[in-house]
């Protein structure tokens, strides 16, 4: 019963960590993904109206990483959309693995897609 006692606090950090870095890397495809689907809308808006094509975009990413909080997620789109150019969507969101009374780590998830616009 003592030896459990004082194993039982180290289990529940390495447990309580655990489900912060399954969380973390969750949000970490939900960011990558959506970034991906942000590019390809980007590479098929060469035929929406000028001002339509960035903002479909970014649109896309925030569709796409519904499960994140809107507020965090940064997302910004570079392209002239001209055919054969490149068209660029980035994204970056705030992540922290914290164990109850610490924060581990904490910074930016970011990904980065570029696709080429049809």
């Amino acid at each position: 019963m003592v030896e459990f006692a004082l194993v039982l606090p180290i289990l529940l950090m390495l447990l309580l960590g655990v489900i912060q870095f399954g969380i973390a890397f969750n949000h970490y495809l939900a960011v990558t993904d959506a970034v991906r689907a942000g590019a390809r809308q980007g590479a098929v808006a060469r035929y929406l109206p000028p001002a339509e094509r960035c903002p479909s975009v970014v649109s896309r990413v925030r569709d796409s990483a519904e499960n994140l909080d809107q507020s965090k997620l940064n997302v910004t789109c570079a392209s002239t959309f001209v055919a054969s150019e490149d068209v660029g969507v980035s994204a970056c969101y705030p992540y922290e693995i914290s164990i109850p009374g610490m924060v581990v780590k904490s910074g930016n998830l970011t990904a980065t897609t570029t696709e080429r616009v049809e």
